[in-house]
């Protein structure tokens, strides 16, 4: 990040996303020759202070500042006042996955797999980096013009995670919580991988698995695993389905060392040219 931004240093255009504890703005830099715009995070610090979120504040800037991936988020600026922290970041104008897939009730295998396989390399990347996403739903994959992905909200990721079974805290949206994070068992990468599996399960069937209102049954239902496939599911992706929604992390696709690789190699992915991925050479399924 360049020396000593501010806040003068944007135009602010509108708001595009309000969260817990901040918002999100469209700004614009005025000394940007290219009228390039972007996505600026604003927190209140007394809401980060107050929420205990101080930890998963510089979690997020120290993820974004240390990674650089064609299918993450970029973090371009990052800055203070005394009252509020400013992340200016990539803008993602084809919005959230989740908006899409629920204007779409569900996603074909075919789209599935394109977002699949993006959301693949960037999680192999992370990991490679010693850093557990652990946040991986609808809401943070942001898709760009094209209709690539982009992964964001960098909040809840464990940096330095060497052990396979250490970052014991529990956080995550329920549905797409590997059953290991429930029980406090401690984790490690393979809760990613579960997660892909819960992703996967609801772009193919419009439904986060083990859905239920009542939360009691469902942490019941992810801890025993008992799923229903609809029976449009293919037999492929069923296969790719149960190996990553596998509740023994040491079980499951994804959760030996090979990580990623393991997961690539299943015959769901056969035909992917990961290189040609990896490049954004691959033409997306949808342009928002």
């Amino acid at each position: 990040a360049a020396a000593g931004p501010n806040l003068d240093d944007f135009i602010l255009m509108k708001v595009i996303g309000k969260g817990s504890y901040g918002k999100v703005m469209l700004v614009r830099h005025r000394e940007e020759a290219d009228s390039s715009v972007y996505a600026m995070k604003m927190l209140r610090k007394e809401n980060v202070i107050k929420r205990n979120q101080v930890e998963h504040t510089k979690t997020e800037r120290n993820v974004l500042e240390a990674v650089s991936h064609p299918f993450i988020v970029t973090l371009h600026y990052a800055f203070q006042t005394p009252k509020k922290l400013y992340f200016v970041l990539e803008y993602c104008p084809g919005g959230e996955l989740f908006f899409h897939l629920s204007r779409s009730g569900r996603f074909s295998e075919g789209r599935s797999r394109f977002y699949a396989s993006e959301i693949l390399l960037a999680i192999e990347y992370l990991h490679r980096l010693n850093i557990i996403y652990r946040d991986l739903k609808p809401e943070n994959i942001l898709l760009d013009a094209d209709g690539h992905v982009k992964l964001t909200d960098f909040g809840l990721s464990k940096e330095g995670i060497q052990d396979n079974f250490s970052a014991k805290s529990m956080c995550g949206t329920p549905e797409y919580l590997a059953p290991e994070i429930l029980d406090k068992k401690g984790h490690g990468k393979a809760v990613d991988w579960y997660s892909l599996g819960a992703l996967m399960y609801e772009m193919l069937t419009g439904l986060p698995p083990f859905y239920t209102r009542d939360r009691d049954k469902l942490f019941e239902r992810i801890r025993r695993g008992d799923l229903t496939y609809p029976s449009y599911i293919t037999p492929v992706a069923k296969s790719l389905l149960q190996s990553l929604l596998q509740g023994d992390p040491s079980k499951r696709l994804g959760g030996g060392n090979a990580d990623g690789e393991e997961v690539k190699s299943h015959p769901f992915f056969s035909g992917i040219d990961w290189i040609a991925i990896q490049q954004r050479r691959v033409s997306p399924p949808f342009k928002p």
